[in-house]
């Protein structure tokens, strides 16, 4: 079948050579679309349940809290483990679920399960709920609100009700959360002397402000052709309404509010703080990405948001962006690319060293851009993203190996015919040549590559955080030794039937002197059988020995 496939290259050469091109548009657009990161996503593919109960310690929200729900999911299909949190106010259950369930499944049936709970909860305690779809490489970028002459709690109310719920809107984010400053309340502040004076209790002004915050709903009255609503408006608008309240009537004159209370806007009460570069508190915005987006795209069009909401900003209003990932991504890609672009330039120039042809080294360069594409088109297919563990695995040696062995044998070939026929060789015999020479070493070539492919099959097999780390690795390794094998077999034949020429045959002079050093040692190699193997057995054990004393790391050092 493969002689099959070379002899259709070579017979129908344009055809395979505007197929590669077809290769070079797909490859392109799956390079616009390809998902791109500085490093692997290894958070577990979990659902995250969040209850909060102010008025509970940790013991409390154990008992009543998180052993109930932890009852109600257990059982759950598809769980791995589920851990939990328990500390003052909040219950926090994690459930990880096997990593080739969907996360949108895995959601549904966890919010199935905890509705049959919420009446079990204790009074005060908000109904759980699920955390965003997420992972711990989704906060993509940082909005200061700064601003002079505004205070923490204007800028936290900017940010609260004008920055944030025009972010959310963008496309890739699912959700943005706010730090820093005071958050705006509405506080009745009650004086205990007046209070007691007037006979009154805490819950009465309770009661007082909860009857007094709404509207209510009436009948309609008819009026000639049309009905008029009849509505009772009851709203709090203003802190002069609040401190308008009637609390009971003394005497026949009206208890307010404002009689027992002072009405003000006021902080609420807060865990922590925000600074920013030393200088004091700050106002800010953490934007987080849905799970599964690409992280350049999405920061692209947050930046790109907070551009139109600054144009609708107060005067004096700055939204200052900060922790840019983008820059992080470009960086770590930039790095990516570097070594990629000197590898390939590298082994270019070592090819044109050892093939002496300018055609040939050609032909045998042409595999390294197109078996990158292919990669990436496989890439974007199996929902790999490109970063530095996926990138930095690619190895252009291996995948110009096959190509280097068949042009370097049809070319040799080549020369050997016309020496041998003693005239330029006819088109006919020249095809013939070339194939002959491509399937003299197809089998040679053909399973070396093999051999390394099925080498990373087992990396494919790792499951949890290893599997999340090293799969993206073997993926693409993979993915460009399948295109570069393809290649070998089609557009390397119809590139040397296209443009390789024979002509005399040259010595290199540099693999000349490679072979006049190496030829003693082989020979000394051969004599002295059991001396070299015992010296690899010594290198061997010698450098296992240093294997204990290396160090390790979990993903490497970043410089960006």
């Amino acid at each position: 079948m493969m002689n099959r496939i070379v002899d259709f290259s070579i017979h129908h050469r344009v055809f395979v050579v505007t197929a590669s091109l077809l290769l070079v548009g797909g490859g392109i657009f799956a390079a616009l679309t390809l998902p791109i990161d500085a490093v692997p996503d290894v958070t577990e593919n979990q659902v995250v349940i969040n209850t909060s109960a102010p008025a509970l310690g940790p013991e409390e929200i154990e008992r009543q809290v998180t052993v109930p729900l932890e009852t109600v999911l257990v059982g759950l299909p598809h769980v791995r483990e589920m851990r939990s949190l328990s500390q003052f106010g909040l219950s926090h259950i994690t459930v990880v679920f096997d990593d080739a369930i969907d996360i949108y499944f895995a959601r549904q049936i966890v919010h199935e399960r905890i509705a049959d709970v919420r009446d079990q909860l204790p009074p005060g305690a908000d109904p759980p709920e699920l955390a965003p779809i997420a992972t711990g490489l989704g906060e993509i970028y940082y909005v200061f609100v700064e601003g002079d002459g505004y205070s923490l709690m204007e800028r936290r109310a900017i940010l609260d009700w004008q920055v944030k719920p025009r972010l959310r809107t963008v496309p890739g984010v699912i959700e943005v959360n706010s730090y820093g400053g005071h958050v705006k309340q509405y506080q009745v502040l009650v004086d205990p002397e007046k209070l007691q004076s007037r006979g009154l209790t805490l819950a009465d002004v309770r009661e007082a402000l909860q009857r007094n915050n709404r509207n209510a709903g009436g009948a309609q009255i008819p009026k000639e052709n049309e009905q008029q609503i009849v509505q009772g408006i009851g709203m709090v608008a203003s802190l002069e309404d609040i401190r308008s309240i009637v609390l009971r009537a003394e005497r026949g004159a009206p208890v307010l509010v404002r009689d027992v209370a002072r009405v003000e806007f006021g902080p609420a009460i807060r865990q922590g703080t925000m600074t920013k570069d030393g200088k004091g508190e700050a106002v800010a915005a953490i934007a987080v990405m849905l799970m599964g987006e690409n992280s350049r795209t999405v920061t692209a069009r947050v930046k790109e948001r907070v551009k139109e909401i600054q144009r609708e900003m107060p005067p004096g209003i700055r939204l200052v962006g900060f922790m840019d990932r983008t820059a992080l991504v470009n960086d770590t890609l930039h790095t990516a690319g570097i070594n990629l672009l000197e590898g390939g330039a590298l082994v270019i120039l070592v090819l044109f060293l050892f093939l002496l042809q300018l055609r040939a080294g050609l032909i045998v360069s042409s595999v390294i851009p197109l078996s990158m594409l292919a990669t990436i088109i496989g890439m974007n297919a199996f929902g790999v993203s490109a970063n530095l563990m996926s990138l930095g695995a690619i190895d252009f040696g291996l995948i110009v190996d096959a190509a280097v062995i068949i042009v370097e044998n049809c070319v040799r070939r080549l020369a050997e015919a016309r020496r041998r026929l003693g005239r330029p060789l006819t088109p006919d015999e020249r095809l013939a040549t070339i194939r002959y020479g491509t399937v003299e070493v197809r089998r040679a070539s053909q399973f070396g590559e093999m051999i390394i492919i099925a080498a990373y099959i087992p990396v494919l097999a790792l499951v949890g955080v290893e599997g999340r780390m090293f799969r993206p690795m073997a993926l693409t390794v993979i993915f460009a030794l399948i295109g570069a094998l393809l290649l070998s077999l089609t557009l390397v034949p119809a590139l040397c039937a296209l443009f390789l020429r024979e002509g005399a045959a040259r010595e290199n002079p540099f693999v000349e002197r490679l072979q006049r050093a190496y030829l003693p040692l082989l020979r000394w190699a051969i004599r002295f059988r059991l001396a070299t193997l015992a010296t690899a057995v010594m290198l061997f054990v010698a450098c296992a020995s240093l294997f204990p004393r290396l160090g390790s790391e979990f993903i490497p050092k970043l410089d960006e």
